[in-house]
């Protein structure tokens, strides 16, 4: 069990994120924190639509110089891709939405807190679909309004950030006779973070699924690829009551997605 305080550090969702994280840098210098065991959203991709905000949970250890205690240390930890960590910070990062320090010994603390994405304003492009690094902002204080020292710390881990994606289905027609021909539609599609709006998944798998009427299972019945603009369409023929869906995995920038069952009853 930890002992000592727990502190609520700070709360940037927001405009209020934005204005803390533009502020103008003093001279980096090596503050002496050390960080480990950083995780964010428990090891799993951050999957993010169009207009939902997330809140992907953080945790890191913190240990500091003696001397200090944490109320003289901000920690905000933040994502980046494709520049340095410092740079990184100001050139599209997903920030830090809030944290709080648990002090468990006089130089040391468990961090817990999240991320924050807006989507219609963190991410401005699809290329944003990738794999994205891990990093620290540590500021030591000298006093409450004097800052000593500041360090932008890269931390090993690395996290996937994904297009969210929706599938739909339509089995017809309703009701079918028995052994006679069902036709299964459908249409895949992701969100697209620069027009802020799902657009068609073309030229994916995905696979057609059944489950029989009273069963919870649903068993694949076969593998089709989606159009150019993400629509499906195949016939099967209608053996018993049950429910059609169309289902697809995640891959490197999307989350999976699987359509609702649609029923049909045959007759």
């Amino acid at each position: 069990m930890r002992t000592g305080r727990s502190t609520l550090t700070a709360a940037l969702t927001g405009a209020l994120a934005l204005g803390v994280f533009t502020a103008p840098p003093a001279q980096a210098a090596d503050t002496g924190v050390k960080v480990s065991n950083l995780v964010v959203n428990k090891g799993k991709p951050i999957v993010v639509g169009i207009t939902d905000e997330k809140y992907p949970s953080v945790s890191f250890r913190m240990t500091w110089p003696a001397g200090y205690t944490s109320r003289d240390i901000t920690a905000f930890p933040y994502l980046y891709h494709g520049t340095t960590a410092a740079k990184g910070l100001d050139s599209g990062g997903i920030r830090t939405g809030h944290v709080i320090y648990h002090d468990d010994t006089p130089s040391s603390a468990k961090v817990e807190g999240d991320l924050y994405i807006d989507p219609r304003w963190t991410l401005d492009s699809n290329n944003d679909a990738t794999t994205w690094k891990t990093a620290v902002w540590i500021r030591l204080w000298a006093s409450e309004t004097k800052l000593k020292a500041e360090e932008y710390l890269p931390v090993s881990g690395t996290v996937q950030v994904k297009r969210a994606a929706r599938a739909t289905v339509n089995a017809s027609p309703e009701p079918v006779a028995k052994n006679k021909t069902l036709t299964v539609t459908g249409k895949l599609t992701r969100a697209d973070w620069v027009k802020h709006k799902y657009v068609g998944y073309g030229n994916k798998l995905a696979k057609l699924q059944f489950r029989k009427a009273g069963t919870s299972t649903y068993t694949t019945v076969k593998t089709v690829r989606a159009n150019s603009t993400g629509n499906l369409k195949t016939t099967v023929k209608a053996t018993t009551d049950g429910y059609w869906r169309w289902t697809f995995g995640q891959t490197s920038t999307t989350g999976g997605a699987t359509a609702a069952g649609d029923y049909v009853d045959v007759k």
